[in-house]
């Protein structure tokens, strides 16, 4: 499969794990509790895909080799695949994840882009 391809599904992936975490993140800062998310499996589908579409295709992209700037996006992968429950495990974290999750997929670009280690 070409590069550009798999690159295309990785972003689609980690744009599809952003949107339902912070979905289920604001839906938990509003007070709002499992049961209530009318979205629940929606958002529960969405995640759990791109959660594999990202991991899949950015495999791909690696062709075997595992770097360790690739490691510590697998550890921010971890992240992403824990927080969707987080927000209604503790809505206290509901808030700090909505800002936490931005910046922890900019870090991720950042180390596929600069390849720092």
């Amino acid at each position: 499969m070409p590069y550009t391809v798999y690159k295309l599904l990785h972003v689609l992936g980690a744009v599809m794990v952003l949107a339902a975490a912070g979905g289920v993140a604001v839906h938990a800062a509003n007070g709002g509790r499992r049961e209530d998310n009318q979205l629940r499996g929606l958002l529960a589908a969405m995640h759990g895909v791109g959660l594999v579409l990202s991991v899949v295709a950015g495999f791909g992209m690696l062709g075997g080799s595992l770097p360790g700037w690739a490691w510590a996006k697998l550890v921010i992968w971890l992240f992403f695949g824990a927080a969707l429950t987080l927000p209604y495990r503790n809505q206290a974290l509901a808030k700090p994840l909505v800002v936490i999750l931005p910046l922890l997929a900019a870090l991720a670009a950042y180390l596929s882009l600069y390849k720092p280690f």
